[in-house]
């Protein structure tokens, strides 16, 4: 179990039975280390680790104590234990009010959904002033526009682009497709290959779309020695004055090259912001799709989309 997820649980999910009965008069400290004993046992990876107890003080639940664990100084794990130490769970969120009647669970639903879209809402006009120019695919009028934060060297947004062909053919008028950079770090030929389909998308968008393609189609024979040979010659016969765009792409103290390099930069930091932190991250009318999903999982929230838009 990785230590980021050590002791995390979605609600109640842990019973441990402790080794010994509580004994009366028990010193606090030894209390608390003989549970951190009994927990290495049940978590073998606690070996080695420093686990400290925070003080324990009387529980709302009758019986029992509360207290959390700070795991490797860090992970803080909230529990409950009784009070003769036979039975300690561990809590991964607080108390839920489960009293609420139809009625107020059905007015808690509508207060959900209204905030999910207003949240949308607000993904949705954020993402609208950063994609203006960028090139489209699909109808540009459409009710429904899907953004998608993207690396051309990634694998899994190579499926993710067939994907969005897939829509883009099922679905002709209803959607616009927009597409923003999120080069990974480990990734070393994906910036640069996003800084050139940049300066390519100023001259041309239909050429912005050219790199897109070749650059999924070619992935394995694309590496940081030849992105920029490759890019030059995915773009002969597009119509590109490739000396302008070389000034952009390949020249590094230019301004256009610092320029576009920003425009990256920009785009990864919105879509940070937003939550992507892998790709492909996608948009759909501000409603949050992440990995490289099939066209089913697309489809609800496509209509929902058009729906709100009265289409």
């Amino acid at each position: 179990m990785p230590r980021s997820n050590l002791l995390v649980a979605a609600l109640l999910v842990a019973l441990l039975p402790a080794a010994a009965l509580g004994q009366s008069g028990e010193d606090p400290e030894a209390r608390k280390q003989r549970i951190v004993d009994n927990l290495r046992v049940e978590y073998p990876q606690l070996q080695g680790v420093e686990v400290v107890i925070e003080e324990l003080a009387p529980s709302a639940l009758g019986g029992f104590e509360e207290g959390t664990l700070v795991v490797g100084g860090q992970q803080r794990q909230k529990f409950l234990v009784s009070s003769d130490d036979k039975a300690l769970y561990l809590v991964g969120s607080g108390p839920i009010d489960v009293s609420r009647s139809s009625e107020e669970l059905a007015a808690e639903l509508e207060r959900q959904k209204a905030a999910a879209a207003g949240e949308a809402l607000a993904r949705r006009r954020q993402l609208e002033e950063l994609s203006q120019g960028s090139p489209v695919r699909g109808n540009p009028e459409a009710p429904v526009t899907i953004v998608e934060f993207s690396d051309f060297q990634c694998p899994y947004c190579a499926r993710g682009a067939n994907t969005v062909e897939e829509i883009l053919e099922k679905y002709p008028d209803d959607v616009k497709f927009v597409f923003q950079h999120f080069p990974l770090d480990f990734h070393p030929w994906a910036k640069p290959a996003a800084i050139a389909s940049v300066c390519a998308a100023r001259q041309d968008g239909g050429a912005f779309w050219v790199l897109h393609d070749k650059y999924f189609e070619n992935q394995k024979a694309i590496n940081p020695d030849n992105v920029l040979a490759k890019s030059r010659e995915f773009l002969e016969g597009t119509g590109v004055d490739l000396a302008g765009w070389a000034a952009c792409a390949e020249d590094r103290d230019s301004e256009q090259y610092k320029s576009a390099s920003r425009e990256v930069d920009e785009a990864m930091r919105i879509g940070q912001q937003l939550g992507v932190s892998g790709t492909p991250g996608f948009f759909v009318n501000g409603r949050f799709l992440s990995g490289a999903q099939p066209l089913d999982a697309f489809e609800p929230l496509i209509a929902e989309a058009k729906n709100d838009a009265g289409s």
